[in-house]
């Protein structure tokens, strides 16, 4: 899955992507191209910076979503590995070899 969202810069109109888990309340970037720092703010008037805000906490949503369908269908591992239980096998071969 996709985990970057596209931004459009209020200046220049250049489109770029950032990381969903970046763009937060508080967050700010440089455009690549003509360097005005965006602030990324729920609240802001600019309809650029609240579309990307909006699909940023979407995708954020899917993500832990995703990952906690993974984390369900994943089995468990036994704290136990099956190395233990074959050397302790050859221990009790070594034992009998020396009897």
């Amino acid at each position: 899955m996709e985990d970057s969202v596209q931004i459009n810069c209020t200046r220049c109109k250049n489109v770029f992507r950032d990381r969903a888990k970046r763009l937060q309340n508080g967050y700010s970037r440089q455009c690549p191209a003509c360097e005005v720092v965006l602030f990324f703010d729920e609240d802001s008037h600019d309809p650029n910076i609240k579309r990307a805000m909006r699909t940023a906490r979407r995708v954020r949503k899917e993500l832990r979503e995703d990952e906690g369908t993974r984390a369900r269908k994943a089995p468990a591992a036994s704290r136990t590995s099956g190395t233990r239980s074959r050397s302790n096998s050859r221990e009790t071969e070594t034992k009998t070899d020396d009897d």
